[in-house]
């Protein structure tokens, strides 16, 4: 069976940069405390199973085909959940929802699992991933590829679905902390 690789495979690493170690975990860590991103809830749904994460390791590869790239660490309930069922909607957030994010984010006590959809109003647009209501954006993507990315599954998604609003302010996390970041 023949496989299609997506992948340069005759490209080589500098030998002389690849000889050299990389910083720290913790040095990586805290430097990208520094780099303001969006805030988003990742969810899926396999059957009844409903799982979602907040994460800000998300991206658009491409605008033709749509395609994000979305990831997300091996050791949590949301990647086997991605994994069977082959789809995942990113749900962008606005300001105003700060304690979905939290709640996402294991940051509410007592709050686990299913649980944290009790924050937020949801609903679903094609996959049957939950789409989160009222969020600046939601993206309901197919996984198409999966890369294994030490910790984490680097999830290659094609957007199906999209929907925004174009008023609220965008939620952000700089420096450990949500932050409001005005139109």
């Amino acid at each position: 069976m023949s496989k299609e690789i997506n992948q340069l495979l005759d490209w080589k690493a500098n030998p002389e940069l690849a000889a050299l170690s990389t910083v720290s975990s913790d040095q990586h860590r805290f430097g990208m405390r520094h780099f303001a991103v969006g805030v988003t809830i990742i969810t899926a749904r396999d059957g009844d199973e409903k799982a979602g994460l907040t994460a800000t390791a998300v991206c658009s590869v491409t605008a033709d085909p749509p395609r994000l790239v979305v990831f997300v660490n091996k050791n949590i309930a949301a990647s086997p959940v991605i994994l069977a069922s082959g789809a995942l909607c990113v749900n962008v957030l606005a300001a105003d929802q700060e304690q979905v994010a939290k709640a996402f984010a294991n940051m509410v006590e007592g709050v686990h699992g299913a649980e944290r959809y009790g924050y937020g109003q949801w609903d679903q647009l094609t996959t049957g991933a939950p789409a989160l209501a009222g969020a600046l954006a939601n993206f309901d993507c197919r996984v198409i590829k999966v890369f294994d990315e030490s910790t984490h599954h680097a999830f290659l998604c094609e957007v199906l679905a999209a929907r925004e609003r174009n008023d609220g302010e965008a939620l952000i996390y700089l420096n450990g902390v949500f932050r409001a970041l005005p139109q």
